[in-house]
């Protein structure tokens, strides 16, 4: 059983993270070029969750400021301004949070999806089988009729604009994202804080998409994003694979597998000073 040294996994999130000042992001150029690098990322830090972030590639590694005018926060204009372009993928995915993800990568995520054919009429099999809430169906059905919508708007159209409704709301709008359903497309000036995105279809938005992820195998798309993740991290657990992408353990464990037995992963290893058998990249050297 192979024994790592925990300053080689420590130094090496140091690089893909951009954590040293060297590292750092300084244009929205460079933060795309990090997403592409990366494949996925967190738009912020997540608790509990180790995973680069723009945040943090951008401000260091400490927790989000709260002061509006902090250096850190020109993340959140470069996000905004390229909602909807091809320059990366964003909405909330990976545990239902704001993740920013490369086009080369994102056929991957969406071939794991439960979007199969046509997007006009998906919806309404995952509804009768029970994987769609009603407040999900009905936010779909707007945006698929009306076109892209603003938040106001679209809890207007699909008739849950009283105060009492928007948990509910929030959550089909996060379970629609996660299933890569629908997406922010952009920024308007609607609501009391004169800021509110506005949503769209993904199949809609990027109509290529489902055709580039119909010839990629399930277990290809797992194998693509373990490694993916596995060449941002260094090493994990097993558990952080299902946790972070809502795997069943036996899917995590054949994609694993597969990557080993291919020499691009080793498993059983051990982590100095941490608990437990721990998966890790073969080669360390390219980050």
């Amino acid at each position: 059983m192979i024994e790592i040294p925990y300053d080689l996994v420590r130094s090496y999130r140091a690089k893909t993270f951009r954590l040293s000042p060297e590292l750092r992001l300084k244009s929205r150029e460079e933060a795309v070029g990090f997403v592409r690098q990366r494949g996925f990322v967190y738009f912020w830090p997540i608790s509990g969750t180790v995973m680069p972030s723009l945040w943090t590639a951008v401000a260091g590694d400490r927790p989000v400021a709260d002061e509006h005018d902090d250096p850190g926060h020109v993340t959140w204009g470069w996000k905004d301004a390229l909602l909807g372009s091809r320059a990366w993928y964003y909405a909330k995915v990976l545990r239902k949070k704001s993740t920013m993800i490369s086009f080369e990568v994102l056929p991957y995520f969406y071939a794991l999806s439960e979007n199969y054919g046509a997007y006009e009429e998906d919806y309404l099999t995952q509804y009768e089988q029970g994987k769609l809430t009603l407040e999900a169906k009905l936010i779909y059905e707007a945006l698929l009729d009306k076109g892209p919508l603003d938040t106001v708007e679209l809890r207007r159209a699909a008739r849950m604009s009283s105060p009492g409704s928007e948990g509910r709301f929030n959550r089909a709008l996060a379970d629609l994202q996660a299933d890569f359903k629908i997406l922010p497309v952009g920024v308007t000036q609607s609501g009391a804080w004169h800021y509110a995105f506005a949503y769209d279809l993904t199949a809609r938005h990027y109509p290529e998409l489902p055709e580039q992820a119909h010839a990629i195998r399930e277990t290809d798309a797992r194998q693509t994003l373990a490694l993916c993740y596995l060449r941002s991290v260094g090493a994990c657990q097993m558990r952080d694979l299902t946790y972070l992408f809502g795997w069943r353990a036996p899917e995590a464990e054949r994609a694993v597998q597969a990557l080993a037995v291919q020499g691009q992963l080793q498993t059983g290893a051990r982590i100095e000073g941490q608990a437990g058998e721990w998966i890790a990249l073969s080669v360390w050297e390219n980050v």
